[in-house]
């Protein structure tokens, strides 16, 4: 090989090598599979609900005069089960009334894997076994209520003023960047 084949190769194994790198990079922020190791757990209490020690025993506990209304505190609307959709997913969801009338979504004992751009969906679309269910999540109706904040624990999201609950019938973990439900379950109405 000549001079002048040696220096024709050597732009080409830079630009090859410039490719490569670039593509690496981009490949691991879009992935981020560093995030498959790193849990985050997120423990929230459900607004509303005053976390009370046992009374002190030196105090005389008295009888209420009258009951207190069912209304005045947190209200249960709906509920259900996450099931597993493409990561393995498990804890409750809860659709709550508030006393001041607003509702949050609650997800209560969460145990699913980290991944990039997760959110939690209020969607009206039907909760199915295997990956069947997916990819069914943005085909109706949906209102993402915010990004994950953890990917265990229990964790409150706000449902918006002028949305109404009533319309959705379940619940998505989703992965925005990949359109994809980790998780999901349906809301069954109390």
């Amino acid at each position: 090989m000549g001079r002048a084949g040696k220096v024709l190769t050597r732009p080409l194994i830079v630009a090859v090598l410039v490719v490569a790198v670039a593509g690496g990079g981009f490949g691991l922020y879009w992935f981020q599979p560093w995030k498959l190791w790193q849990d985050e757990t997120v423990e929230e209490a459900l607004p509303g609900v005053v976390e009370t020690s046992a009374p002190p025993a030196a105090l005389p506990v008295e009888e209420p005069s009258e009951q207190p209304s069912p209304a005045s505190g947190p209200q249960t609307l709906a509920s259900g089960e996450l099931i597993s959709h493409e990561h393995a997913t498990s804890g409750a969801v809860k659709l709550v009334r508030l006393a001041d009338g607003s509702h949050v979504v609650r997800l209560e004992n969460l145990d699913t894997s980290n991944g990039p751009d997760l959110r939690v969906w209020l969607t009206d679309a039907p909760v199915k076994e295997g990956e069947a269910g997916w990819h069914v999540f943005d085909d109706g109706e949906y209102v993402s209520l915010g990004k994950l904040k953890g990917n265990k624990g229990s964790q409150n999201y706000a449902v918006p003023e002028d949305i109404d609950p009533a319309l959705y019938t379940s619940i998505s973990i989703w992965c925005d960047r990949f359109d994809v439900s980790f998780g999901a379950a349906e809301l069954a109405r109390a």
